[in-house]
């Protein structure tokens, strides 16, 4: 088996409403912030994006296939449980990499959670924290998050198959 021939490449995205209701949860870090994601679990739009990327390397279909929101089982879930479920599934046959992912939103300034979002994905996943990166960018207020009516979530892995 040529290991090179055999790697795959995921890419997730995800996003959601933001709403004056709802905790702000990304990375599962509970973040101060008056606004919150709208969703079905608890809305944690990193870890979705990050969940799709999994699936999708591993040729798994997408989160919603695996956790529909059409559940009650799913409703106000924690995303972190979900990506555990997701690594059980992807890991029988693969061996995570890495992961690439940014996080695209107005407000609050995320660079003082970002290392406990690592350390939350690497522990569910079991791998080092220096196989996972998280940025954040702003759309420069310009459109439905410029106008902090959403936040969206872009992550891409890497995955091998396990030998």
């Amino acid at each position: 088996m040529n290991i090179f021939q055999d790697m795959r490449i995921g890419f997730g995205f995800d996003t959601h409403r933001l709403s004056t209701d709802r905790p702000l949860i990304l990375g599962g870090v509970h973040i101060p912030s008056p606004l919150g994601c709208v969703g079905h679990s608890d809305a944690d739009v990193l870890v979705h994006a990050i969940i799709d990327a999994l699936f999708g390397a591993a040729n798994m279909h997408d989160i919603g296939y695996h956790f529909p929101d059409t559940s009650l089982k799913y409703k106000n879930a924690d995303s972190l449980l979900l990506l555990q479920q997701c690594k059980q599934l992807v890991c029988e046959k693969y061996t995570i990499n890495n992961i690439d992912s940014t996080l695209v939103l107005e407000k609050p300034k995320l660079l003082p959670y970002i290392d406990t979002m690592k350390e939350n994905i690497a522990n569910i996943l079991q791998i080092s924290t220096q196989k996972i990166s998280i940025k954040a960018k702003t759309s420069e207020k310009i459109g439905f998050i410029g106008r902090q009516e959403g936040i969206s979530a872009y992550a891409v892995v890497l995955i091998n198959p396990t030998i």
